[in-house]
């Protein structure tokens, strides 16, 4: 991209314009996640097949974000960022439309493709403000997405509540959404290609920074993944909790997320991104501990709250790694996040599938022991932004030994 001059208060603006976009992200996430349930009962499926359906969300996602570099160098990144934005927020609809597992699979790959482009695109134009700021913005960035997921899901369980039809319901929000969307692209920063820089390839492997990059996102968002998904049924089948009390335990790690998020600049700012990374990861560690030896609900909430605070600022981390270890940040950021989107994937199927075998507690055993990776793997944040700097490659860093 062109390394076009901005003034100061159009940087400044731009990054208000940016959190705002991670907000109407978050916001179509919430909106969906409170009706779930009506769209199962509305396709007459099964744990099981709605299950298999949402999963082809993730499969959309992770097919679709290498296409969101190519989208950004024909288009420019304000007009990319606008039209994948809107989208997004339009293909809310389509899930509430399904009237079966087909349908349903189909509606969740587009939802999940155009999720994912936008996703890579705003994290793209965050990671270009935040290089001109000289300071981290992205851990309040993806606060701000979570607390926009926090208002989509008040607004949804309120439309849930009230028995509203989920197909009127995503119209509406889909229609307020795509409107705030398209307005706050308008400010974002217009990077533009120049005149000699190639295309980004259409499809490509991720490159090597990325994956080692997306190997501590990966740990993160493990965590993040088990610990939302598994969080309420750990405290109501292991701890014999109430529904409301379990329900609490998920609430309380968002809402941990999310102020974690966006307090976490200014952690980041004054000791650095692997002092923080290593501290949330000991964060992490304690808190998975305190789950597998809770025996009582108080304690078992104590370590998801903790466990939140611990993950919280490292994917924002990891996409601002990304963005500044070479010369294409859409192309790194994609390979980063369909790393973490995997785990996400991943993430809840093999919780599932290790507490059938053994049981919850072991299950989370082994979160507690990926958590153990973001202390041990953070120097490769650290790493990423040197080979940004041409100081030193990733690829000579992933080689032990004694460094010139």
């Amino acid at each position: 991209m062109s390394e076009a001059d901005f003034s100061r208060e159009e940087v400044r603006r731009a990054r208000y314009a940016v959190a705002a976009v991670f907000a109407v992200h978050g916001a179509v996430t919430g909106s969906f996640a409170t009706r779930v349930p009506w769209v199962q009962d509305h396709a007459s499926l099964g744990a099981g097949q709605l299950g298999f359906a949402l999963a082809f969300g993730a499969f959309g996602a992770s097919c679709s974000m290498p296409l969101a570099g190519r989208i950004s160098h024909t288009f420019g990144s304000r007009t990319a960022l606008r039209g994948l934005i809107a989208l997004w927020t339009v293909s809310l609809i389509l899930p509430a439309l399904a009237p079966n597992l087909y349908t349903l699979c189909l509606a969740m790959f587009a939802y999940g493709a155009s999720a994912g482009m936008a996703d890579v695109a705003m994290n793209a134009l965050g990671v270009e403000v935040e290089r001109r700021l000289h300071r981290s913005i992205m851990s309040g960035l993806h606060g701000m997405w979570s607390a926009g997921a926090l208002v989509g899901s008040a607004a949804g369980t309120l439309a849930a509540h009230l028995g509203s039809d989920a197909r009127v319901h995503f119209a509406c929000a889909a229609a307020v959404l795509t409107l705030l969307g398209v307005l706050a692209g308008g400010w974002v920063l217009d990077v533009q290609p120049t005149e000699d820089e190639e295309p980004p390839p259409r499809f490509a492997l991720p490159p090597r920074s990325a994956l080692l990059i997306g190997a501590v996102g990966f740990c993160a968002v493990f965590a993040e993944g088990a610990s939302l998904d598994w969080s309420a049924v750990f405290l109501r089948d292991r701890l014999d909790s109430s529904a409301g009390v379990a329900a609490a335990s998920t609430t309380g790690f968002m809402l941990t997320m999310a102020v974690a998020r966006i307090a976490g600049d200014a952690v980041v700012n004054r000791f650095g991104a692997v002092r923080t990374v290593r501290a949330g990861g000991v964060l992490a560690v304690l808190g998975g501990l305190l789950v597998v030896v809770a025996g009582n609900a108080a304690t078992a909430m104590t370590g998801f709250a903790l466990m939140g605070l611990g993950i919280a600022v490292v994917v924002p981390l990891c996409f601002a790694a990304a963005g500044h270890a070479g010369p294409n940040p859409s192309q790194a950021i994609a390979g980063v996040a369909t790393i973490t989107y995997t785990s996400g994937l991943v993430a809840p199927s093999l919780i599932g599938g290790v507490a059938q075998a053994t049981s919850l507690m072991v299950s989370f055993c082994v979160v507690t022991a990926l958590a153990c990776g973001l202390a041990v793997f953070a120097g490769v944040l650290r790493t990423a932004e040197r080979a940004g700097r041409g100081e030193v490659s990733l690829q000579d860093a992933a080689v032990p030994g004694p460094r010139p």
